[in-house]
C-alpha cells in the first residue's frame, strides 16, 4: 500500500496546528506528518512537536518555499498538503484527497469547501485560471491550499518561492 506524507506549511498557527496534526496522524496510510514552520513567533513549533509532528524550518519566508521544503523532507509515495489554519477538519478530508490517487483515478487532487467561493475567487482567480489553463476550468475553489498528488507529479512542479 502506498505511504502518505502530510505536509503542513505553517506560520503562527499555535491555536490550530495540534488538532490538524492529530487528525492527520489518525488517518489511514499516513506514515508521517511534517510541519514546515515559516519562522513562527508563537508556539506553533512547540504545539506541533508536542503531538508528534516532524518539524522543519523553512529556508526562507513564503508558502511556496515551505511547500518545496516539505516535498524535499517527505518520504511518502503520495503527498498531501494541508493549510495550517483549518478548523473542524476531519480525517475524512485526508481520505477524500487520497482516495482518487490510491485507486489510480488521478495523479493530482484539489479540495473544495462546502461554501461558496469568495469574490476574489469568482472575479479574479477563476477567470484567470480559465484563460491561462482552460483544462482547469472545473476548479470551483482554485485558491484552496489543500491538495494531494503522487510524488512524481510534485517532482515536476515548480513551487514559486514567494507565493503566500
Amino acid at each position: 500500500m502506498a505511504q502518505i506524507s502530510v505536509i503542513i506549511p505553517a506560520l503562527n498557527e499555535e491555536k490550530t496546528i495540534a488538532k490538524i496534526v492529530e487528525t492527520a496522524k489518525s488517518s489511514p496510510n499516513v506514515h508521517e506528518v511534517i510541519v514546515v514552520d515559516d519562522k513562527s513567533v508563537d508556539k506553533t513549533v512547540a504545539e506541533a512537536k508536542r503531538v508528534g509532528a516532524i518539524v522543519i524550518e523553512s529556508k526562507m519566508l513564503g508558502k511556496g518555499t515551505s511547500m518545496a521544503d516539505g516535498f524535499q523532507a517527505a518520504s511518502g509515495d503520495i503527498l498531501i498538503y494541508l493549510d495550517a489554519d483549518l478548523k473542524n477538519m476531519s480525517s475524512q478530508v485526508i481520505e477524500s484527497l487520497a482516495k482518487p490517487i490510491l485507486s489510480g483515478e488521478a495523479d493530482f487532487v484539489k479540495s473544495s469547501f462546502g461554501r461558496k467561493a469568495g469574490r476574489i475567487t469568482e472575479l479574479v482567480a477563476k477567470p484567470l485560471l480559465e484563460l491561462f489553463f482552460p483544462e482547469a476550468t472545473g476548479f470551483q475553489q482554485p485558491l484552496s491550499g489543500m491538495i494531494a498528488g503522487k510524488r512524481e507529479f510534485f517532482s515536476k512542479v515548480k513551487f514559486e518561492p514567494d507565493y503566500g
